[in-house]
């Protein structure tokens, strides 16, 4: 019976330890993995801002081409696709004039002018002056 008693409260002190370590190391997995995921917006903010880092690169070399070859219709249909990628509807709007005027035959270019314009017309006629 003494052998009995002396083990149960070993027993009991190894329950408690290995216990004790799977709890600190589900909790530890749990706080990670938290951390993580407040960590992912920052991820894509800066994903976001190398993306808009880039389009605007690419629309300097668009522009800085243009100025040797103005009439390059490969070269404006870049920056007007660039600058829709943008959101900048405004500075799409002038190589589109110059893509319709070159090709004035192309409907699929007058139709996407005229969306651009309806789209990046000010709500007030205040700010476009």
């Amino acid at each position: 019976m003494s052998a009995t008693s002396t083990k149960s409260p070993f027993k009991r002190i190894l329950s408690i330890l290995f216990g004790s370590a799977f709890l600190a190391s589900t909790s530890l997995g749990i706080v990670t993995m938290f951390q993580e995921g407040m960590r992912q917006p920052d991820r894509t903010a800066v994903s976001q801002a190398a993306v808009s880092q880039d389009l605007e690169a690419q629309a300097q070399g668009y522009e800085s081409i243009l100025e040797r070859e103005p009439e390059n219709p490969v070269v404006l249909q870049g920056l007007v696709e660039t600058r829709l990628q943008m959101n900048d509807l405004e500075g799409a709007i002038a190589p589109m004039e110059k893509l319709v005027e070159l090709n004035p035959e192309r409907e699929d270019y007058k139709a996407l002018l005229a969306q651009i314009k309806l789209q990046g017309t000010p709500p007030n006629p205040s700010e476009s002056e």
